[in-house]
């Protein structure tokens, strides 16, 4: 047994250590074959930003059905499975709507409309449709004081008015669940691409494997779903994205450093290696606890929240901003220890460090989480 699968959680229930290595080896394969730089670098580029056939290959993995119940068609995993697969899809910088698919199906499961669960998880689950969730204001805040899409009743039904910001992969998405104040409320509304009053504005991103947009609503017809304050459900739900989105970080810190390492083990100067020079082995040896420390940082929040355990709250959120902090130094460092290559549009390492950057401010700043931490250390 390697080092790797030794440090794997033990403990979900159903779910064996051998299940686990089985899943992510053959994800690993898959994503060798279908996930290569030349794959990621074509499929950026596309009005998605992914493959679809790919992601149906995916789904066909069970990866798209991961987390939803086996009754709609889903794998039934949890969050520890859920983190390994990340670790892979980020090494790999996948180009997929696996994020947006992990918060809307998570959010649908926490809200506990069965309803609503019958019609969407099955087709989510089977990649059919694409899912999303339109939360974050103008300020790219998380938090419920960031909700800007007003609920109004209109004609028996819902009307939804105001701007979501950037929503994951809001222009492919078919589905979509929009947070909205409906009085003192917070409400989970589903609308539809298409529907009359929504507009779609792609936006610009740093990272081009990532898809962002601002949808505006102004009278969009929507269903509620569920009833009463959906905000715990809220949180439930990202909490289970910040950790697939921690294990994304891990997985492509380590990724960086191993192509890295490589580099310095095969690139020579001054007639050395670059890898024997002292500077480049204290680097190294830095990056390698960094990435070290945000993989148990990242398994240990999925553990944590797979377990329902008392500080759950706090290791996510030293999760969240470790392995934003991981991701970025080792991504920063790996370009200078490239050298003048790293910097050119046809090296990986700027794929990396493009990514690193983003997901750091994907589901909040790493501040925040650092604030939150220290909130629930003292709680």
């Amino acid at each position: 047994m390697t080092r790797r699968e030794a440090s794997i959680p033990q403990n979900t229930p159903g779910i064996t250590a051998e299940d686990r290595t089985a899943l992510t080896d053959s994800l690993r394969r898959l994503l060798a074959d279908r996930s290569s730089e030349s794959d990621v670098r074509r499929a950026m580029e596309t009005p998605s930003g992914y493959d679809p056939a790919l992601w149906k290959e995916l789904a066909d993995m069970g990866i798209a059905g991961l987390i939803v119940e086996e009754t709609y068609g889903g794998v039934g995993a949890g969050p520890m499975e859920l983190e390994l697969v990340t670790e892979e899809t980020g090494a790999a910088l996948l180009c997929a709507p696996l994020m947006s698919t992990v918060l809307a199906a998570g959010l649908l499961q926490a809200l506990g409309d069965e309803d609503a669960k019958r019609r969407l998880l099955p087709e989510i689950a089977k990649g059919a449709r694409i899912a999303t969730v339109a939360l974050a204001g103008a300020r790219g805040g998380w938090t419920r004081e960031d909700v800007a899409v007003a609920a109004t009743r209109a004609n028996g039904g819902w009307r939804l008015d105001g701007t979501a910001s950037f929503v994951t992969d809001g222009q492919s998405a078919d589905v979509i669940l929009v947070a909205a104040r409906a009085g003192d409320e917070i409400g989970i509304f589903g609308a539809e691409r298409g529907a009359a009053g929504l507009s779609v504005k792609p936006l610009p991103t740093f990272d081009h494997t990532l898809r962002l947009a601002d949808l505006a609503f102004a009278g969009a017809p929507a269903v509620r779903l569920g009833g009463g304050e959906a905000w715990p459900a809220i949180e439930q739900a990202l909490d289970l994205a910040r950790v697939a989105l921690a294990g994304e970080q891990a997985g492509g810190a380590k990724r960086a450093l191993e192509i890295t390492v490589d580099y310095a083990k095969t690139r020579a100067q001054f007639g050395r290696l670059i890898g024997s020079f002292q500077a480049i082995k204290h680097m190294a040896a830095n990056l390698l606890l960094e990435s070290e420390s945000a993989i148990s940082a990242a398994r240990a929040a999925a553990k944590a929240l797979a377990d329902g355990a008392p500080n759950v709250k706090a290791q996510i959120s030293l999760a969240a901003f470790a392995c934003a902090d991981a991701y970025i130094q080792v991504t920063a460092d790996a370009v200078q220890m490239h050298g003048g290559i790293a910097f050119t549009w046809a090296h990986p390492a700027h794929l990396y460090l493009r990514r690193a950057r983003a997901d750091a401010q994907l589901f909040g700043a790493p501040a925040h989480y650092r604030e939150r931490f220290l909130a629930e250390l003292g709680a």
